[in-house]
């Protein structure tokens, strides 16, 4: 019997239009949350609780938002409006704070209503827009509720009120009353439960139609509470479960198995290497070997510190699934990237690949580049060594993902930052091979494990920590220029000092040009680099690429060097030579943007200047500063900013330099910023999943609720005994949430 099948009447009312039974509002619910079925309407949870004692800091209250508060009115004057018919209504708030700072003012256009109601002294529950008009906090015709003492009964006046998310045509008030309907409407106690009876029992969590009551009609704060913790452990358990019922199904997939072959390209490549795996690589090339030997399809994370090794741990996968007689393909996110794999593997294996080709080794490979860019020429060649199997290897761009790409065997598909990709690209991918391909995911950005557990829950994870002999350590020093300004003149001057040692340097922007717009085929991390307006307010005047290009032409320290400049805008053919003159050392000081971040390799760079550093994430930083130290030689990176000593984002530049290790930054992104898009993309209405649980701060219930979803799942993988689960994961999950979760 099937999930669906297995639904109660009572489950079924979750899925009823709320049109049934809201009329009007139902239209209004639809447009602004799109909030369609009884069930969204109930997981539109209040986003906090008022107390009708206690008056509202409006001193507070955030400006150009919907804002819900109690305040008692202090004054209310009408008068005729001069251009139009009428009467204009100004009414004076107050929260009654010490100095008068505690005032906001109200415009009603003829509030004939409101000049009835809202007499001094009269205490009201005031929602709408709050604006500064004339350098006073304001709303406009602002809807309002009365709140009288209820005859003094405690329990009324102690009641709290629930505030929604809300918008103007919407107000809370009026959302309040829907919910409200339902609740009296249905009867809910038959629902079945997403979370078993048993892990209720142990945990002793309230039911479900008691946790939807208390958590909307809570007699006192403390049921509201006690609802949210109810709803806190469900959110997790939901979510998990539907990652642990995603790696059961794709374990009952059928793929080809890759196992390893003695005397193979592997065995060859290993007796090359000029140095010695690390114990980490050599651990987890063991694991991804295991996988590979099997007729499931593997799908792997492997993260990884900068320089850790990933790409070469993936190397060896890709040949033990040559050796077994299929192909692997690399996608990267963009061309630098895709083209710098390329030089990187085809450098590394040397004559293995060029199989078949004059000095080539007999049983060799082949490696081809697959990009958007490539001549008409170079492309059918690709496509037809691909196709027939010529090529073992195959490194590209979305330009992968076209209908007329064919693979001969496609055995592996490893994707580097994933987090790049949506799920349609990879699964376009997939679609491409004989079986079930297996699949390795890289990235390097360390990822905290609340955050694994949860982006990631569908995959095994892999992590390398060690860095590899060889690596140097990298300085890192906050360069202050707001109180250093003649700073700028030393950073130039350490330039020259690298670059006349022999050494190159990197110098960093965060835009292109002087139209003010940022790196655009680079998109950001995985989770939450801030915004350029959520960095520093919009206020600082940005160093673009192009600008500061043309300048550096007339520093005193740098005449005589070679410049070049490397962004996302410039024509592929232009960027790999650009990148090709820096990496032969033809080009000593390269300006770019973010478009270096990730896979750029050029061990003789030394020094990496950047700009405005304060505009790039905590992640951004370290994957940037990766990109020096590569070689013999010590590194150091400036992170030169104009913000004020004080400014919050200093922090994160501080946290930078006072660290090189990957994973314990990873967690002080994510203890610094708001949770953001950690999870993926915006999350609307009724239908947001994680309303009650946070990743920085419920690293437990997480755990506890992945370890319980495994066993349910492993006992029951298609929910046949959980339809109040298997429910839950079907409405509880919005789309855009499915969508970002396959990305695993």
């Amino acid at each position: 019997m099937s999930p669906d099948a297995a639904r109660s009447t009572a489950a079924s009312e979750l899925d009823a239009p709320l049109d049934r039974h809201l009329g009007p509002v139902a239209k209004l619910l639809a447009k602004h949350f799109s909030i369609t079925t009884v069930g969204e309407l109930l997981n539109h949870f209040p986003r906090t609780y008022l107390k009708r004692g206690e008056l509202t800091p409006i001193a507070e209250v955030p400006v150009d938002e919907e804002v819900t508060l109690i305040a008692r009115v202090q004054s209310a004057n009408s008068r005729r409006m001069r251009t139009r018919k009428g009467m204009l209504l100004e009414v004076v708030i107050t929260d009654d704070a010490e100095g008068g700072i505690g005032a906001m003012s109200l415009t009603f256009f003829n509030g004939y209503g409101a000049e009835r109601d809202l007499r001094p002294g009269v205490r009201a529950m005031f929602s709408g827009k709050v604006t500064v008009y004339r350098g006073k906090l304001s709303l406009t015709n602002p809807a309002y509720v009365l709140l009288d003492e209820g005859d003094g009964d405690p329990a009324y006046v102690n009641r709290p009120i629930p505030v929604y998310p809300a918008v103007e045509k919407l107000g809370s008030e009026r959302i309040a009353l829907a919910v409200g309907t339902i609740l009296d409407t249905l009867r809910l106690t038959d629902l079945d439960d997403p979370v078993p009876a048993s892990i209720a029992r142990r945990d002793k969590l309230m039911s479900l139609s008691t946790a939807y009551e208390l958590v909307h009609r809570p007699q006192q704060v403390e049921d509201a509470y006690r609802a949210q913790h109810r709803f806190r452990y469900q959110e997790a358990f939901v979510l998990q479960a539907a990652l642990a019922r995603r790696r059961a199904l794709a374990a009952r997939e059928d793929a080809t198995a890759r196992p390893p072959r003695a005397g193979g390209l592997l065995d060859q490549f290993d007796a090359r290497l000029p140095f010695t795996l690390t114990q980490g690589q050599r651990d987890v090339g063991r694991t991804l070997a295991d996988d590979l030997a099997r007729d499931h399809p593997m799908n792997r994370l492997l993260q990884g510190e900068v320089g850790s090794g990933k790409t070469l741990v993936a190397l060896r996968a890709m040949l033990q699934v040559i050796d077994a007689g299929g192909q692997a393909a690399l996608l990267a996110p963009t061309e630098v990237l895709a083209a710098q794999h390329l030089q990187s593997i085809t450098r590394t294996l040397g004559p293995l690949a060029e199989g078949g080709m004059l000095g080539g080794s007999t049983d060799g490979t082949r490696v081809v580049l697959l990009t958007g860019s490539m001549s008409t020429a170079q492309r059918r060649k690709s496509l037809l060594e691909a196709a027939s199997g010529d090529a073992g290897i195959i490194i590209g761009t979305h330009a992968l993902l076209s209908d007329n790409v064919q693979f001969f065997d496609l055995g592996l598909i490893v994707v580097d930052e994933q987090h790049r990709f949506g799920v349609e690209q990879r699964d376009s991918l997939r679609t491409k091979a004989r079986t079930s391909p297996h699949v390795l995911v890289m990235t390097a950005t360390p990822i905290p494990r609340t955050v694994a557990m949860t982006v990631f829950g569908d995959l095994e994870t892999s992590t390398l920590s060690e860095l590899p002999a060889g690596r140097s350590p990298i300085a890192t020093h906050e360069v202050g220029l707001t109180e250093h300004p003649a700073w700028i003149d030393r950073i130039w001057a350490r330039a020259r000092e690298e670059i006349d040692a022999g050494r190159q340097v990197y110098v960093v922007c965060p835009k292109i040009g002087d139209d003010g717009r940022s790196e655009e085929d680079v998109p950001a991390p995985l989770y939450g680099d801030p915004g350029p307006e959520k960095a520093t307010g919009g206020q600082q005047e940005l160093t673009s690429v192009v600008g500061l290009s043309d300048d550096l032409g007339a520093v005193a320290q740098l005449q005589g060097v070679t410049r070049g400049m490397l962004h996302g805008r410039m024509d592929p053919q232009d960027k790999a030579a650009v990148m090709a003159r820096f990496a032969d050392g033809s080009v000593q000081l390269l300006v770019a943007t973010t478009v270096i971040e990730v896979g750029v390799d050029v061990p003789n760079a030394t020094l990496m200047v950047i700009m405005d550093a304060d505009r790039f994430g905590i992640s951004q930083l370290h994957q940037l500063r990766g990109r020096i130290g590569r070689g013999g030689h010590a590194g150091t990176c400036l992170l030169v900013t104009k913000l004020e000593p004080e400014h919050p984002s200093r922090e994160r530049l501080s946290a930078v330099a006072s660290t090189t290790d990957g994973f314990e930054l990873s967690q002080k992104d994510l203890e610094l910023r708001r949770e953001g898009n950690i999870l993926g993309a915006s999350q609307s209405g009724g239908r947001s999943a994680l309303r009650f649980l946070k990743i920085t701060q419920h690293g437990t219930v997480i755990e506890k609720a992945r370890t319980d979803a495994q066993e349910i799942v492993g006992e029951d993988p298609d929910l046949e005994r959980y339809p109040g689960l298997a429910l839950a994961i079907e409405l509880y999950l919005n789309p855009e949430k499915e969508a970002f979760l396959e990305k695993g």
